[in-house]
């Protein structure tokens, strides 16, 4: 348990550094669903940033497949499909919500942003809400 709390805390400390070094040098939020936009729908100037910074999040997670195999694997009585549905339905609601969690969640808050507030309160809520559905309901 004490191993637990001390990762969750370095994972978060380590979240709250990158996300300020993000704002203090590009000046730019990091809310990944707006990052992945941006490479959607291209501007031009502001591409190549975007681009290493999803490869950097691809390789972390390869580096970690590589390194620690099991901390990658689906161990929720859920099938891949549904799962798949349930990001996509995710993307559809950061298109919705003008951003996502970690927009929102972690750089919103920091920036006592109401706005943020609001989104991160309704999110936590539907999270909440479809796991207990899906407990009670199954899926």
């Amino acid at each position: 348990m004490t191993q637990t709390i001390i990762n969750a805390l370095f994972g978060g400390l380590l979240i709250g550094v990158a996300v300020s070094l993000m704002l203090l040098f590009n000046g730019r939020v990091t809310g990944i669903s707006g990052i992945v936009n941006g490479i959607i729908t291209p501007q031009k100037g502001d591409t190549v940033w975007r681009i290493f910074f999803v490869l950097g999040l691809l390789l972390g997670g390869l580096i970690l497949k590589i390194l620690m195999p099991g901390s990658l694997l689906n161990t929720l009585p859920t099938s891949n499909g549904v799962i798949f549905l349930a990001g996509l339905l995710v993307g559809f609601g950061t298109i919705m919500g003008s951003g996502c969690t970690s927009g929102h969640g972690i750089c919103g808050f920091s920036r006592l942003s109401p706005r943020s507030f609001i989104a991160t309160v309704v999110f936590i809520s539907a999270g909440i809400f479809a796991v207990y559905f899906f407990k009670k309901f199954g899926g």
